[in-house]
């Protein structure tokens, strides 16, 4: 037998050897995801290269039911839900006497659910300055979230958040600019949380869109023309009062009579209307 060969074989005795202090057999799990959200349930795998464990199960805080197993144990297949925080499952067997484990760390995203623009304020001269204020509902993991300020098409803004919060946040951006003609465009916010680092995909919200109203100051012709108006108006307005009390203290005295004692008066002759002495 040649050196190469007996090399091998002691190593093989080695490996293999209950006092070697080598694991005599592993444990495996996987996952269907590896980030999810609170309500989500998925699957998951635990396994071992033992041909006939003593047992095997997935420890974890959270509702778990078997949905599948081999006959002699080898593997078992959990479907998992009800989820809050981030969780390390742990799957474990037990072959020989021996126990073995692996573990796996599935994080917990919260999406941007509600994503809300303000212009402040909303109608503005032409030249003024104005703000541009989104705001999301609390998102988690807040690093994958980007913030997109838009005017119609056009990108005026794009930010993103650092820091590995432990639990969903608000985020704002805001963006200052200065009022032009073409500023009557449609502004919008969108919100992008990214989950491809952690094997989930890009979500997407956009919030309503709001419109800036831009004026010129008036001109001022414009405003002796609005002087003018306003000035008739108020004219016309006085006289219709002045009127109404007019033709009201008419047809009062008409009713009381007063016209007819005033005219009998003046029939009487002067002699007996003039105050005795």
């Amino acid at each position: 037998m040649s050196s190469f060969a007996c090399w091998s074989l002691s190593l093989l005795i080695l490996f293999y050897s209950p006092g070697s202090g080598e694991k005599a057999f592993e444990v495996y799990i996987w996952s269907e995801k590896q980030i999810v959200e609170a309500t989500e349930s998925w699957k998951i795998n635990c396994s071992t290269s033992c041909a006939a464990p003593d047992v095997g199960g997935l420890e974890t805080p959270t509702n778990k039911i078997i949905l599948d197993e081999h006959p002699q144990g080898k593997w078992k297949q959990f479907l998992v839900s009800n989820v809050s925080k981030d969780t390390v499952f742990l799957c474990h067997f037990t072959c020989s006497g021996k126990q073995q484990s692996d573990s796996l760390n599935i994080r917990v995203y919260q999406p941007p659910a509600q994503v809300t623009l303000k212009l402040q304020p909303p109608r503005v001269l032409v030249g003024e300055d104005f703000t541009i204020e989104c705001t999301v509902s609390p998102v988690k993991p807040l690093e994958r979230l980007t913030l997109s300020l838009l005017r119609g098409r056009e990108t005026l803004k794009n930010q993103t958040f650092g820091g590995a919060e432990t639990v969903p946040q608000e985020a704002t951006a805001t963006f200052n600019s200065t009022a032009l003609k073409k500023d009557g465009l449609n502004f919008s916010c969108q919100a992008e949380l990214d989950l491809r680092p952690h094997g989930g995909y890009i979500i997407r919200s956009i919030s309503e869109y709001q419109i800036l109203e831009v004026y010129e100051p008036m001109q001022d012709n414009q405003m002796v023309i609005i002087i003018v108006v306003v000035s008739i108006l108020l004219f016309l307005f006085v006289t219709s009062v002045l009127l109404c009390f007019i033709f009201g203290q008419h047809w009062h005295r008409r009713r009381t009579g007063t016209y007819r004692v005033l005219a009998a008066w003046r029939r009487l002759p002067r002699a007996l209307r003039a105050r005795p002495e």
